[in-house]
């Protein structure tokens, strides 16, 4: 009982101490861009944040990436009204600077993984059958997409 006792209060010391380390590093975010992305939804509207992210706090220009040019022609029309709701937020920011930029998220990622995971070619999720054409043992769901194996798909693709 007390070993219990004595390891439930090890471990919320343990977790204090990284809470108090985690906000210790937060607060000294302060000013750039660490900080900024954690306030960014907040400073440059939801639908702004979805689509453009800060990158860089050097010499009190923020450079911020778009995802797509419409979205860094909006930054660029509404760049005056963006440094002043960055300033009422403490950022001091005196010029903007955008850039492309693709990154890549999780949603990105999960639909990558689910587009596998469905894969024709998944011989360990579908299973194995042979070819109707060349008898060679080939992935079911190759051989149900095409009626035959992918070699011979590719085959009667080739165009010489």
């Amino acid at each position: 009982m007390i070993l219990n006792d004595f390891k439930h209060q090890a471990k919320a010391k343990r977790e204090q101490s990284i809470s108090s380390c985690l906000e210790e590093i937060k607060s000294s975010w302060k000013g750039n861009v660490g900080a900024l992305i954690q306030d960014w939804e907040e400073i440059a509207g939801e639908q702004l944040a979805l689509n453009c992210t800060p990158l860089n706090i050097q010499n009190k220009v923020l450079t911020i990436g778009a995802s797509h040019p419409q979205w860094r022609q909006a930054l660029q029309y509404n760049r005056l009204e963006l440094i002043k709701s960055l300033k009422s937020y403490g950022y001091q920011i005196k010029e903007i600077r955008i850039r492309q930029h693709y990154p890549i998220d999780l949603v990105t990622r999960e639909s990558e993984k689910e587009i596998w995971e469905r894969h024709p070619s998944r011989a360990n999720k579908n299973g194995m059958s042979n070819c109707p054409y060349c008898k060679v043992p080939s992935p079911i769901g190759e051989v149900k997409l095409w009626g035959k194996c992918s070699f011979c798909r590719r085959k009667e693709l080739r165009i010489d």
